[in-house]
């Protein structure tokens, strides 16, 4: 799940670096401060439990950097459905580790009460967004 998130740091950050100059850059930075919120979170419980954080995005990392260079070539709608693929992703993932019984209580509250509800927050937001610019 951090890695996850460092990736979608990185993601949104080379959005907003590539369309600075548009309003909705101010939304998808909404966006990007939550993911940093949500490594933060991550990290700080993962020491909690003695463990020591992994500090990039790893192999999911460079594939969604990869998708989203392909999708910045497209255009602004289609790095929009890049972040939102991205996200569905991410609350995929979550989703998935409730279901199992490898997290603790605390982390298991962690994902449903701020983590999954950010994802969805982000979805409609991107959501919004792809609707203005089509």
């Amino acid at each position: 799940m951090l890695r996850g998130e460092r990736s979608a740091v990185e993601t949104y950050q080379e959005v907003i670096e590539k369309y600075g100059d548009n309003p909705a850059m101010d939304e998808l930075r909404g966006i990007w401060r939550d993911h940093q919120q949500s490594v933060s979170e991550l990290d700080a419980h993962i020491r909690s439990l003695g463990g020591e954080p992994d500090t990039d995005s790893g192999a999911w990392g460079f594939v969604t950097g990869m998708i989203q260079k392909t999708a910045n070539l497209f255009g602004e709608e289609s790095a929009v459905e890049s972040l939102e693929k991205g996200e569905k992703k991410g609350l995929e993932d979550y989703k998935d580790a409730l279901e199992g019984d490898c997290i603790t209580a605390e982390c298991r509250t962690m994902y449903q009460t701020k983590l999954i509800p950010r994802i969805e927050s982000h979805l409609k937001i991107l959501d919004e967004i792809e609707d203005a610019v089509d």
